[in-house]
């Protein structure tokens, strides 16, 4: 494989900033290619600087639905995979990284595996340079989207100077008739360790793993919720790991409450939408409290903290007949993933030029401001989003199983605040570590009056922040969490 190649040009640049937490900043998508030109070509959308810089490179790597990314607490980029092999940062396939999920159906696509979350990326619990890449195929085409053998590699990245190299690879972790991708994780209640979830097809079955610092135990199963045949789907747990939801196109939507100490699902709630979708999604609002389902021509709201999630269903968006760049290429609604600016993007189900976003996800109704076809992309993409967990999710306190209080890494000690540009002109960027909690962000005149009052949403690690229309001077920043507090000076030229 040949190695990425210059970056042509960029939109929305920031100088880069070192913000910690950076581990699912970088999301990868677009067609590869060394002679790849416009409108084809690799597209990257970092979210270190607080707003995603989208660039347009030239590299091999192309990508699908079945895309995974992990980079270090910086942002930088360690590896990533299309579910056809493992990259290492400078593009070339990373040693003992090609030939992942050796199957007919693989091999028809070099490109990348088109069905969503068919590889995830999770920290080794007890070493910090080893990385679990969790991975499938389908086993059984055309007709089915079934998968046999779930797998399992492992990269080092101590090898090779740290770029890296998988150590073990296509390790069979289970075989069993599986629908085949949907795969998801969510920390254990102690803040360490991982669960992993997979669902056994024409069975109300899922399988679920654990991931520990001495290894994978498992499988565990439970029968719950509905009976699914195999089919396109997508799988999500909510931030704060209480909710799971799977949204599947033959029998809809399933949401389920999730206890984090034994891996159980319970109080599964079925809601039939029944709208003759034809690509699926499902995210989760930063505060959990709301999931957005993105069904081919519509967008739905659901408030899974009511007693009767399904009567809270809202439409929010209609497609509005948009093509990107012209017909057939309909901006449409496909999978969804919640991102670290905490907005919710969403695909569009064809390779086009643009992104939907949710702006305000944690909003009731029409107020989340879902603008569809509103981010610009420089290359056609194939549905490209990562499959990323929630990293930052830690212990739950008090529970009964967080045996791992005085080990366990929070992501509320030591809040620090970030601020780029500084000086500036009213219009600037707040970097900090991603909380479990809703922030409040208060800014303060050099009189010590308070001039700005807006809430963080949880889980983010950037606030974009615009006081363009008070004069120049010293301001003081502070964000409040229920368990921290993290100020900064800035000052407005």
């Amino acid at each position: 494989m040949k190695k990425i190649g210059k970056l042509i040009f960029v939109i929305l640049v920031f100088p880069s900033l070192l913000f910690s937490q950076g581990i699912n900043n970088l999301w990868m998508m677009g067609k590869g290619g060394s002679s790849a030109t416009l409108p084809l070509g690799g597209i990257d959308m970092d979210f270190i600087t607080g707003a995603p810089v989208i660039s347009y490179l030239t590299r091999e790597m192309e990508f699908r639905r079945g895309v995974s990314t992990i980079c270090d607490n910086n942002g930088n980029l360690l590896f990533a995979t299309n579910g056809v092999y493992v990259a290492d940062v400078t593009g070339d396939t990373m040693q003992n990284g090609s030939g992942l999920n050796p199957s007919s159906y693989t091999s028809f696509y070099p490109d990348g595996l088109p069905p969503p979350q068919m590889n995830i990326i999770i920290p080794d619990p007890g070493n910090s340079y080893l990385f679990y890449l969790f991975h499938c195929t389908v086993d059984d085409p055309p007709g089915n989207l079934l998968t046999h053998s779930l797998y399992y590699s492992v990269i080092d990245m101590t090898a090779n100077g740290g770029l890296g190299k998988v150590i073990i690879k296509n390790q069979v972790l289970l075989n069993d008739t599986l629908n085949a991708g949907k795969l998801t994780t969510c920390k254990h209640a102690n803040g360490r360790d991982w669960w992993i979830i997979c669902h056994k097809a024409f069975t109300n079955a899922f399988k679920k793993f654990l991931i520990t610092p001495y290894g994978i135990t498992g499988p565990f199963t439970q029968n719950i919720g509905t009976i699914r045949a195999a089919d396109a789907a997508q799988v999500q747990f909510s931030p704060d790991g209480m909710k799971f939801a799977y949204y599947g196109l033959i029998e809809d939507l399933d949401i389920f409450s999730f206890n984090r100490c034994t891996g159980m699902l319970s109080n599964p709630e079925s809601i039939i939408i029944n709208d003759s979708a034809t690509a699926v999604g499902v995210a989760f609002s930063p505060n959990s409290q709301f999931l957005y389902v993105s069904s081919t021509n519509y967008v739905y709201q659901f408030d899974v903290t009511a007693a009767n999630i399904m009567s809270t269903k809202t439409t929010v968006a209609v497609w509005d007949g948009f093509y990107s760049p012209n017909p057939p290429f309909a901006t449409k609604f496909d999978i969804a993933q919640l991102a670290p600016d905490g907005k919710i993007y969403i695909a569009t189900g064809n390779s086009t030029l643009h992104l939907h976003v949710i702006n305000q996800p944690d909003s009731a109704g029409l107020a989340c401001d879902l603008v569809q076809h509103g981010v610009p992309l420089p290359a056609y993409n194939f549905n490209s989003l990562p499959n990323h967990p929630n990293y930052f999710l830690g212990a739950l306190a008090g529970s009964p199983c967080d045996t791992l209080s005085s080990l366990a890494t929070e992501v509320i000690i030591n809040p620090k605040l970030n601020v780029f540009p500084n000086p500036n002109n009213g219009y600037f960027t707040l970097g900090f570590n991603a909380q479990k909690e809703v922030g409040i962000l208060e800014i303060f005149d050099a009189m010590g009056r308070m001039v700005y009052n807006e809430k963080v949403a949880q889980w983010s690690q950037y606030k974009k922040v615009d006081i363009t229309n008070l004069p120049a001077g010293i301001y003081y920043c502070r964000i409040k969490w229920e368990e921290g507090v993290a100020s900064v000076k800035i000052v407005k030229e």
